[in-house]
């Protein structure tokens, strides 16, 4: 099994997320390469502290990212930092010969985006990816099997949607992802976005023209400081789409990502209809594969206990 040599740029939430990751890569079941994270770096030292304690073969700790892509020994990194700052890493990281996984999004707009593709057509050797949890659930990896196996019929609606309550409390302190200056001008869909999009893209169905609704609820929050900052992203963004597959005929698909949704906590969703066959998934239930039964003119929805197994 090859080991892949890691360093992490971005030593917060998603930073340790990644560590924790890779520290139970030995529960996989199948031969894939190994990540053993060597290099860690951040600015704020009580983040890379956290590594110290916790991943013992670490080997190095910086705080300019440079440092950490001029060690040869580097041979991929993950990249966690505000979406202000990843056109400028991501192209330095890719330019420095780094495979890269990246958080979304690529760019906080579509210069940037082009800007890093740019840097990736440059070194073709780089692979970079940047990816959602969801698909690989077991029951919606069977969503997706029925999906390529065509069972679906000729398609009809698609929904997809990521959405959380978190904003709900008024008095939560601002943070970058309510900034435009930081976050991106797209609010809510930079960040959740790939989730909604990510297996419909890959199987094929993409949109021939978006109609968009936006809304900004909360337009200013507590600033931690005792004053108000002003909050001006979009908290919840739904798209409607015309959309085509690869057999190209027409249907609507949904997109909906919100972080002002009462009820919801990170909650996945994705639901298919078509003429011979309908299926759902949520991350409310990532057991449960829902899918419906034809009874000829009447169809009744079923459900099968995926659970979980290894891919």
């Amino acid at each position: 099994m090859r080991t892949y040599r890691f360093g992490i740029i971005g030593c917060g939430l998603m930073g340790r997320e990644f560590a924790s990751a890779a520290a139970r890569w030995g529960h996989l079941s199948i031969d894939v390469a190994r990540p053993e994270i060597i290099a860690v770096c951040d600015v704020n030292p009580d983040n890379t502290a956290w590594f110290s304690r916790n991943v013992p073969g670490l080997r190095h700790v910086f705080s300019d990212y440079h440092d950490l892509l001029a060690l040869s020994e580097v041979d991929a990194v993950y990249i966690a930092v505000p979406h202000n700052l990843h056109e400028r890493i991501y192209v330095d990281a890719i330019n420095a010969g780094k495979h890269l996984m990246g958080e979304k999004p690529f760019g906080m707009d579509q210069e940037q985006s082009q800007a890093i593709l740019a840097a990736l057509d440059r070194n073709p050797g780089v692979f970079a990816r940047c990816s959602s949890e969801f698909p690989y659930y077991p029951a919606m990896q069977l969503l997706i099997r029925w999906i390529r196996e065509e069972r679906f019929g000729r398609i009809l609606e698609i929904k997809a949607g990521f959405c959380h309550s978190s904003d709900m409390d008024v008095n939560k302190p601002i943070n970058w992802k309510r900034k435009v200056a930081v976050n991106g001008e797209y609010g809510c869909m930079g960040d959740l976005g790939i989730h909604t999009q990510h297996v419909p893209f890959r199987m094929g169905f993409l949109p021939r023209n978006v109609y968009a609704r936006l809304d900004k609820f909360i337009t200013v929050r507590p600033d931690g400081k005792g004053g108000q900052a002003a909050c001006d992203t979009w908290d919840n963004a739904t798209l409607v789409c015309e959309t085509a597959g690869p057999d190209n005929l027409p249907f609507t698909m949904y997109l909906e990502t919100k972080r002002m949704a009462p009820g919801c906590t990170d909650n996945f969703y994705f639901e298919i209809y078509g003429l011979k066959a309908s299926a759902k998934f949520t991350s409310a239930n990532p057991g449960l594969f829902t899918y419906t039964v034809d009874w000829g003119k009447e169809q009744a929805w079923a459900g099968l206990n995926v659970g979980y197994k290894p891919m």
